[in-house]
């Protein structure tokens, strides 16, 4: 059968996830290595590191503007500190930040029927290819859920990889919903899976229906990341996103990130935080710092 490729896909890369095993060691990592990282440098790199977010019904040009114009007046203002790596909105808001961007980021939009991914596939293709040609960097969408819920695995993967070549050489970063998923085996499932149909990276959450991110199912996803670099070479990015508001939130997925993947992974190129509220209490966490 077609779909035992994708079964094959997850067995390669099995490991033993006990519930109990995964929040010991995140309250390993983070008894023992989070005051290391505790520290203004590290501020300023998960400042850089932010993907600032405005995904709200009310969203409007006059509005995308002005949020616009903030991460426009940042840039040089601050020699040691580097902007932040992309702002995130709706796709039919992507040329109202294209138009007003001065600043050198990214632009990144969410596709494909988000927040939950249920609608026809030729509406997602479509909606990413537009946002595309309207100037987004990077795509972000929602796994379907339902399919993967229903083991359908070779829809839920073809969808993604469709999606993954009208992107091209764009950036697509895949939600796992991971408050839906709930099982940590299903989180990582969902991972190996998104991986191998073309995902760049892997983000936790939308921050809309289901509760957000947890330290517990971000460590999965990057045993997931782990595995599939030590397999294949190949570095996939990831992103935390749903309730990263404070500075210790963002320092906890740092400290993760760090121990599970690496120095290679603690920078934007590999790691992301989709937030609207983090970057103004980190700002002032490094200026009361100095």
């Amino acid at each position: 059968m077609e779909s035992n490729k994708y079964l094959d896909a997850i067995k390669k890369h099995r490991i033993n996830l006990k519930d109990s095993d995964i929040k010991k060691e995140v309250d390993s990592i983070i008894s023992e290595r989070y005051e290391s990282n505790n520290k203004r440098e590290i501020l300023k790199i998960l400042y850089s590191c932010i993907d600032l977010t405005s995904l709200n019904s009310t969203d409007s040009k006059e509005s995308i503007w002005k949020f616009t114009q903030k991460v426009n007046d940042f840039e040089g203002s601050c020699p040691e500190l580097e902007n932040v790596a992309a702002i995130c909105v709706y796709p039919n808001l992507i040329s109202t930040v294209k138009e007003s961007l001065t600043a050198d980021i990214k632009i990144a939009s969410v596709a494909a029927g988000f927040p939950s991914s249920q609608t026809f596939i030729e509406v997602k293709i479509a909606e990413t290819s537009l946002a595309i040609a309207d100037g987004a960097d990077e795509i972000d969408i929602v796994l379907n859920l339902g399919q993967f819920k229903d083991k359908d695995y070779q829809d839920m993967c073809e969808e993604i990889m469709e999606i993954k070549e009208i992107c091209g050489d764009k950036t697509l970063k895949v939600i796992l919903e991971t408050g839906a998923l709930e099982k940590y085996e299903d989180i990582y499932n969902a991972s190996i899976l998104s991986i191998y149909s073309g995902a760049d990276f892997l983000k936790t959450s939308t921050g809309k229906s289901y509760p957000g991110a947890t330290p517990e199912a971000f460590i999965v996803m990057c045993k997931a990341i782990k595995s599939y670099y030590e397999s294949t070479n190949k570095k996939i990015g990831i992103k935390v996103s749903g309730g990263v508001s404070t500075s210790r939130d963002a320092i906890t997925y740092y400290t993760i990130v760090k121990e599970v993947l690496g120095d290679e992974w603690c920078n934007n190129s590999l790691f992301r935080i989709g937030t609207s509220r983090l970057a103004e209490m980190l700002l002032t966490e490094i200026k009361e710092q100095e």
